[in-house]
């Protein structure tokens, strides 16, 4: 594992109700947190990759670092709304500072303005809402402001070009890793789930031997591909392996080697795609990779391939109705995305590789300390670490010291007061704001004594 070190974060900020979340979602491509005209309900996500044309960087929504209730006075509102800035300076190269052209230049967005230009970072001025060409012409109103101002709308995705067509040039370039080392995905399961027939139906080409007969890949096989373009591309290598045996005692070292190659490549890997066949679902043999998978600390997407034979089978079934009791066969892999595909007819497969890069993607997400720290402590605001052996287990400061698995060292009073149950609150708090679908987690406690006060 590597210590993090990402300089290509993006922090959107602002005052209360402008559209920050709305606008991180827009970023993203995809709707994360919650959106809507009440102040303060983003609870969610507040940090994720974003790609535009090829280029990648950390966007971070600081309408997630601190909520604003309707009853709170002005000075509170204020104080919120300068911390969440003064976060964003800690951890950004870049700030996007959005105002609302509807309700025009207030004094708290002069006060973000000046907390920002003392900052002497790279500032954007996206003057949101700018539902149509007449709001426009409020523009000026953030002129005395000092920024370069865009006239954008969140909802209804106008000026967004213009806004990134300027922020792209300006951020920090970084060498891809990739490029010389390409992230490995391993496609595993059970004989005959259909992942040779995956692999070449990914990759339009018949590399692959697909039989109907269980166990025909006795080897494993790399195939590299790359998602993306450009400079930011990310640059993989595909590994079909033959299938988990059930069991090889006595039956010759050719299934006993395919095992040990399979587990192998598990261990090397930095995303593993869980083959499974829909039609027949889970077996005990489909929970032994499963359990491969967690113990290597490994990215993981689950494939239910076959589909189509599933949905022939039963016409009433539906991949809504068939999630819960493929979560509960596997609870030990809640943290992995689902995605339903037929190799044979093609369904889905798009969306596949878009998965892959997803999850590869969440097991290298590098989260800023500022940001990392604030959540927590709204995990212990919300909920307490209960008392354990007469003591309460007390958090003094959190850091990621690594990536895939995501590694987080949080500095405690005596970790021996840490409870499971709250720990796993802990990961799923981090889960809740950061994403990290399909990437392993991994929390240690660092006992620390808090320093003295003079």
């Amino acid at each position: 594992m590597e210590e993090t070190k990402s300089k290509r974060v993006v922090a959107i900020v602002g005052r209360p109700n402008v559209g920050k979340s709305a606008l991180f979602n827009r970023l993203i491509g995809r709707r994360v947190s919650i959106v809507h005209e009440e102040v303060g309900v983003t609870r969610d996500r507040v940090a994720c990759e974003a790609n535009w044309n090829g280029e990648r960087f950390e966007l971070i929504d600081t309408g997630g670092l601190g909520h604003f209730d309707k009853q709170v006075s002005e000075d509170r509102i204020v104080a919120g709304t300068e911390e969440q800035a003064k976060i964003a300076i800690a951890d950004a190269s870049f700030i996007i500072f959005v105002t609302d052209i509807t309700a025009g230049l207030t004094p708290l967005d002069e006060e973000v303005g000046r907390i920002l230009h003392e900052s002497g970072l790279p500032v954007l001025l996206a003057a949101n809402k700018t539902d149509n060409p007449e709001r426009e012409e409020n523009i000026c109103d953030f002129d005395q402001l000092g920024f370069p101002t865009f006239a954008v709308s969140a909802i209804q995705n106008r000026g967004i070009g213009p806004l990134l067509e300027e922020l792209i040039p300006k951020l920090p370039q970084e060498k891809n890793p990739t490029e010389k080392n390409p992230l490995r995905v391993a496609v595993v399961g059970r004989p005959n789930a259909g992942k040779s027939s995956y692999i070449n139906r990914l990759l339009k080409d018949e590399r692959v031997i697909v039989s109907d007969i269980p166990g025909t890949t006795r080897d494993s096989i790399e195939v590299p591909f790359t998602i993306g373009k450009g400079e930011s591309a990310r640059h993989y290598e595909l590994i079909d392996t033959a299938g988990v045996q059930k069991d090889t005692r006595g039956k010759g070292a050719v299934d006993w080697f395919s095992n040990l190659r399979t587990d192998k490549a598990i261990e090397r890997a930095d995303v593993v795609i869980m083959v499974l066949d829909a039609e027949t679902g889970p077996t005990s043999r489909d929970k032994k990779v499963a359990a491969k998978i967690i113990d290597a600390q490994k990215g993981c997407l689950i494939l239910c391939n076959k589909w189509d034979l599933a949905e022939e089978a039963d016409q009433d079934i539906t991949q809504t109705q068939y999630l819960p009791a493929l979560r509960e066969a596997l609870p030990f892999m809640g943290f992995a995305p689902v995605l339903f595909v037929s190799a044979k007819s093609g369904y889905n497969i798009k969306r596949s590789v878009e998965a892959i890069d997803y999850v590869a993607a969440m097991t290298r997400t590098e989260i800023t300390t500022g940001v990392l720290n604030r959540v927590i402590e709204q995990a212990v605001a919300k909920y307490p670490p209960p008392i354990a052996k007469g003591k309460r287990l007390k958090i003094f400061y959190a850091t990621q010291s690594g990536t895939n698995p995501i590694y987080f060292k949080v500095f405690v009073n005596d970790p021996a007061n840490a409870r499971s149950n709250w720990l796993a609150y802990l990961q799923n708090q981090f889960r809740e704001a950061f994403g990290l679908e399909g990437a392993p987690i991994y929390i240690k406690l660092v006992a620390r004594s808090r320093p003295k006060q003079r």
